[in-house]
């Protein structure tokens, strides 16, 4: 197994960061393939909790090497807290274990401006962003007009980065917002320089050459399926590609790596999305509360990212069933098993209502699910506190029976099963 892809299976948040964090275990080089520091990952490990957003939860593991690809933007101020923070807890973030590729491009704080800007200028149709300037440094590598790691070793990149200032700010004058001082920009990222530098790598190449001598390669995507720029629900999405294939223009992988691949997603036991857009299956009672949590606990339903309260709803199998077609996943990895205890009743979506139709497969994918009603089979819930089991013959018959029908709904097995917010708090299903 050389390339194994993890991927999110529902609108991110499925707990992603501690299941690569397993599979890391077993992994010569871990590397992250999309997206920015709006992704949240967290690992716990004994009493301490890791919030990653940019550098890849597998980097925990101390042989682990550490890779950012092509496909990622790179906020150097989230990033430089969070190797400050990893070595705190003595990680290691040296250039020879944390790689950035030369063609990932930079957010910069005029990006983050037009991200708020443009955010409040669409008023009640906004799209729930995190304002961290995410889409703006994406619509500037579309426009071919971005700032890249190769950047940084030119010299005169201050030069580069205040004329990309002032072109911001004339976006910014249009939309009435207050302008970014060029100078300010200019005399933070003069600190970063030297220090981002020595870590800037061509990934394509070295992660190549590693497949090629054998080495474990275990890909992390960010966010989930369902926020893809492409085949989510949009416009309700995110700015990259968040799907298994693209890990092959995040990393610069030619498609002869998914040779053996295995392709896990990983998926909660109930359902949750951060911001606006569609939600079936979205529940608004006392469940709501139940599910989310308080918010006391960091595992609790709020946002890694933003600390915003997620929506919760049943488990969507139409749309699990879409992202195994869409990722070609190979196996399910469960998450927040434990949540679900105590709970009487569980409801699984095996179909939607619309008119007077019954579907199981969407036909136009997610984009537009105004109209559409879940039809729900119902379970038996089960009691029992689940967290300090480590076995599938010790989990109860009802959860037994759930995931079971989980797996018969998108025809691929359950693997993994997590009771708990701990590193070993898995259930391995052989």
């Amino acid at each position: 197994m050389p390339l194994q892809i993890i991927v999110g299976a529902q609108w991110g948040d499925e707990g992603k960061g501690r299941i690569v964090d397993w599979f890391a275990a077993k992994a010569d080089i871990v590397a992250r393939y999309n997206g920015g520091d709006n992704a949240g990952h967290s690992v716990t490990v004994g009493d301490t909790l890791f919030k990653l957003h940019l550098v890849p939860s597998g980097i925990i593991h101390g042989h682990a090497i550490a890779f950012m690809g092509s496909g990622m933007v790179v906020n150097p101020g989230s990033l430089f807290k969070e190797m400050d923070m990893l070595a705190g807890a003595g990680v290691d973030v040296s250039p020879k274990r944390l790689r950035i590729s030369h063609a990932a491009h930079l957010i910069t704080p005029a990006h983050q401006a037009l991200d708020k800007a443009n955010e409040a200028a669409r008023g009640k149709a906004n799209i729930g962003t995190t304002g961290r300037g995410i889409g703006p440094a994406y619509t500037d590598k579309a426009k071919r007009s971005g700032l890249r790691m190769a950047d940084l070793l030119a010299p005169d990149f201050l030069e580069r980065l205040g004329l990309h200032t002032d072109d911001a700010n004339q976006q910014l004058n249009l939309l009435g917002a207050p302008y970014v001082n060029p100078s300010d920009v200019m005399d933070e990222y003069r600190g970063y320089i030297e220090i981002l530098r020595p870590h800037i790598a061509d990934c394509s190449s070295e992660l190549t050459h590693a497949l090629k001598a054998g080495k474990r390669l275990l890909a992390e995507g960010a966010q989930g399926t369902l926020l893809d720029l492409d085949h989510g629900t949009y416009p309700f999405v995110t700015s990259s590609s968040t799907i298994a294939t693209g890990v092959f223009v995040g990393l610069g992988l030619g498609v002869t790596a998914a040779q053996n691949a295995v392709v896990s997603g990983v998926c909660k036991a109930f359902q949750t999305r951060v911001g606006s857009g569609p939600f079936p299956t979205e529940v608004k009672d006392d469940l709501a509360a139940r599910l989310r949590g308080t918010g006391e606990n960091p595992w609790d339903e709020f946002g890694t990212t933003t600390g915003r309260p997620r929506r919760v709803g049943w488990l969507d199998g139409v749309l699990l069933r879409y992202a195994v077609q869409i990722n070609g996943l190979t196996e399910l990895v469960m998450t927040k098993l434990d949540i679900l205890s105590g709970i009487e009743t569980l409801k699984l979506c095996v179909a939607y209502k619309h008119g007077n139709k019954t579907i199981t497969d969407l036909p136009f994918g997610p984009t537009d699910l105004d109209g559409y009603e879940p039809v729900y089979e119902e379970y038996p819930g089960w009691q029992e506190d689940v967290s300090a089991m480590r076995d599938w013959g010790e989990l109860p018959l009802a959860a037994h029976r759930y995931l079971e029908a989980i797996a018969r709904l998108t025809d691929i097995p359950v693997r993994l099963v997590s009771v708990g917010p701990e590193r070993e708090q898995i259930v391995e299903i052989s």
